[in-house]
């Protein structure tokens, strides 16, 4: 039996995937995962919306100039957003549902990549936040804070180098 540490110490960023869907039962223990997420004031601003569509993970992949590209060949996307008008730490509450459904995801076996999707440019003229917001009619008030890539792995990642942490980081009682 695994524990939660080496989940978290093998769980890489996941850029290439097998030309294989992933199975449905594993896209609701995902987005259960999601949905169990904590919340500010129970607020639970997060909503998010399943892309399996090839052509759809086409238009996807092109929100950006630079490090979405991959998700064209992925079987599954999955959008986070949040309800701007519910809270105002939304931005907080969609992150750990995300990493939330990462961890599902590494602990099912798949494989898994945050593309940062909020506060990024397409191009010179558009978001890529405006882009996904009318591509998928995402109302104006739900903000899209970032698009989960997942799939089976077609890529090995070694396990974190736990001498490499910077323990440096780690301050006892005081900075």
């Amino acid at each position: 039996m695994n524990s939660f540490f080496d989940l978290l110490k093998n769980r890489r960023s996941i850029r290439k995937y097998l030309p294989k869907a992933v199975e449905q039962d594993k896209i609701d223990l995902i987005t259960k995962a999601a949905l169990m997420s904590p919340a500010s004031k129970r607020s639970n601003p997060w909503e998010f919306i399943v892309v399996q569509s090839y052509e759809t993970l086409q238009k996807l992949s092109d929100c950006r100039p630079h490090g979405s590209q991959f998700l064209a060949e992925s079987p599954l996307g999955i959008i986070v957003t949040a309800d701007t008008t519910k809270t105002d730490v939304w931005m907080e509450d969609a992150s750990i549902a995300a990493i939330l459904m990462q961890l599902q995801v590494q602990d099912l076996g798949l494989g898994s990549c945050w593309i940062q999707i909020y506060g990024r440019n397409k191009d010179d003229e558009t978001t890529t936040e405006s882009y996904i917001r009318n591509l998928l009619n995402i109302p104006e008030h739900f903000a899209v804070l970032c698009i989960i890539s997942i799939g089976y792995p077609n890529e090995e990642r070694k396990p974190y180098d736990e001498s490499k942490l910077s323990i440096d980081k780690i301050h006892t009682e005081k900075f």
